[in-house]
């Protein structure tokens, strides 16, 4: 069949475009998306010993959108030596060369020399990660046998400054790669191929089209975290101060935006410098307690109780109950904390106010077992958050299908149920957002190697409680401030907070039962009550000295609460006339 001249003419067109926006897409790749990498091995070829490193970066995100580099990559030089050269040298030359690098970098003598003269050896290092001044300084000396060679590594500009969020790198056998924190969690996005310079022109070029376009292809990106930085190191600051005054075994702490789930600070004392794991001598301290470890958190489970008996409509506010001081349920006995009775007619938000388990597990009780067990477990306590981080643990809730008086009575007041804190975190935002559960989440969008960005989505929220019980938990936990002298004279003026403390006994899993002088302490709270921007919860582990959470974590959390007012600029919620608590 004859092709006319048109035809052919538009094929050969066709056939120019495509080559075209190949030559396109190839010079976007190497001087855009791999400039800089192409320009870094180019110079590591012509350098013995050198080895290209790279690896995607991870912001915090300042209140106005700045980003703040957490972790990235730091160029600078190693010093080397040709021991080959260097060993034929005699004695009084080679220990003025020693001297002249001396004066520039900090060597040890013995291992200099014990390097140098390494016969038919070819390379040794002397100094790593030295800066470009000092690089410069030493090849200006012109020593036969002395080269600097370009090196990059992973470095931590924040260094302890949430670092158990983070996380850090390092290996596992062979392998380098995230271990623990984000790094570990978003792995194949940080990840940097360590393709070869001159790979095949057309793999690569469709290799990236493939992972532009396919959902099940991890894209090469940086991460933008939700951490606020300030914010961050404000809080890290408040738990050192509580760590250290009570000589607790840790102390965390985490800020939340309760209605997006979004994670501003997630702090832990002890923490570490992940520029430096090596000087730690016990790797337990790069765990992130926060999402691995799971605790019986007492009291502040009360608030969720009492939310689930207005839910369920078994009972309100100002509903009554005769308090016996003590209880004895299938041959247990359990108490108050002052082991007394508060009266014949005493309020649910009596109980709230002073923390009476007694009260929490008359309610319990009159909902019916079953139906209480199904409302705890409906804030999640039976499931994985999803928080991306590595390694979350599973909350332990066994006893809540045991459906049996004494257990539902316990776990109504925090007692034999054990969970991490990030499940606590999760149900407790449902008490302030209107009652969501919602997932709590580090990260806010990924910017991607080859151009763009997304923001990332963490699953719909899934409502568990009424609006109007999520409003009548907040006006009682506010109530609870408004009724206790120390919260009352402590809240920032004109603005309503609601809190909640939690004293719990740690579990002896030794011998079994509890530990007589061992507790956790806990404290959260959120503001402005009704509208709140952010909910705080702290919690410290064996605190010595004290016995009431009220004691170790209440300056603590107001301290906090008035600097996120103050920096985020929070307009008040109350009239003037109706402010109490101090001035901010």
């Amino acid at each position: 069949m004859k092709v006319s001249p048109e035809i052919r003419l538009r094929i050969i067109s066709v056939f120019v475009i495509l080559i075209a926006l190949v030559l396109i897409t190839r010079l976007y790749v190497v001087q855009i998306v791999s400039g800089e990498a192409y320009k870094e091995r180019a110079e590591h070829q012509y350098v013995a010993g050198a080895n290209f490193f790279d690896r995607g970066s991870i912001y915090f995100s300042t209140k106005d959108g700045t980003l703040v580099p957490g972790a990235t990559i730091q160029t600078g030089f190693t010093l080397t030596i040709n021991p080959n050269i260097l060993s034929k040298k005699g004695a009084e030359e080679l220990n003025n060369i020693y001297r002249k690098l001396s004066q520039v970098v900090s060597l040890d003598k013995e291992d200099f020399f014990t390097r140098a003269k390494k016969r038919g050896d070819t390379y040794e290092e002397l100094s790593k990660r030295l800066p470009s001044d000092k690089a410069e300084a030493i090849r200006e000396l012109n020593i036969s046998g002395v080269s600097m060679v370009r090196e990059r590594w992973r470095t931590y500009p924040g260094k302890e400054i949430a670092s158990h969020a983070i996380g850090l790198v390092g290996y596992k056998g062979d392998e380098f790669s995230g271990r623990y924190g984000l790094e570990r969690y978003y792995e194949s996005t940080l990840l940097r191929e360590r393709d070869n310079a001159f790979a095949n022109f057309f793999v690569e070029i469709f290799t990236n089209i493939k992972k532009g376009i396919s959902q099940d292809e991890n894209i090469e990106g940086d991460i933008v975290t939700t951490i606020e930085p300030t914010v961050q190191a404000y809080l890290e600051g408040e738990l050192i101060k509580v760590n250290e005054k009570y000589s607790s075994t840790f102390t965390s702490g985490i800020i939340i935006n309760p209605k997006t789930g979004e994670i501003r600070a997630m702090a832990q004392t002890p923490t570490f410098d992940p520029n430096n794991p090596q000087k730690e001598k016990d790797a337990s301290v790069f765990s992130n307690k926060f999402v691995e470890d799971r605790y019986e958190f007492g009291s502040i489970v009360k608030a969720l109780s009492i939310s689930a008996g207005i839910d369920a409509g078994t009972i309100t506010a100002q509903s009554t109950y005769k308090d016996p001081g003590c209880m004895t349920l299938n041959t247990k006995t359990f108490c108050n904390f002052d082991g007394k009775s508060h009266g014949d007619k005493v309020t649910m938000q009596e109980v709230m106010n002073k923390s009476l388990n007694t009260g929490v597990a008359y309610m319990a009780l009159k909902m019916g077992n079953q139906k209480f067990s199904d409302y705890m477990l409906r804030f999640g306590f039976g499931e994985k958050t999803g928080i991306d981080l590595p390694n979350e643990g599973n909350s332990l809730v066994s006893n809540l299908k045991t459906l049996r008086d004494l257990e539902m009575a316990q776990a109504s007041f925090g007692q034999g149920i054990a969970l991490t804190p990030v499940t606590m975190l999760r149900a407790l935002s449902s008490l302030a957002n209107g009652g969501y559960l919602v997932t709590p989440h580090l990260t806010k969008s990924i910017k991607y190697k080859i151009g763009g960005s997304s923001n990332l989505k963490f699953g719909e929220p899934v409502q568990i409680l009424k609006e109007g019980t999520s409003e009548e938990i907040s006006r009682m936990l506010v109530e609870v401030v408004n009724s206790t002298p120390k919260y009352k004279n402590l809240s920032p003026k004109n603005y309503s907070i609601a809190v909640k403390t939690g004293t719990a006994q740690i579990a002896n899993l030794v011998d079994g039962g509890y530990y007589s002088d061992r507790y956790l302490h806990s404290f959260f709270g959120y503001f402005p009550a009704y509208e709140p921007e952010f909910l705080v919860f702290l919690y410290t582990y064996n605190p010595k000295g004290v016995r009431f959470a009220s004691e170790t974590l209440t300056d603590a959390f107001f301290n906090t609460s008035k600097f996120l007012i103050n920096h985020y600029d929070i307009a008040p919620d109350r009239e003037p006339s109706l402010g109490i608590g101090v001035d901010i």
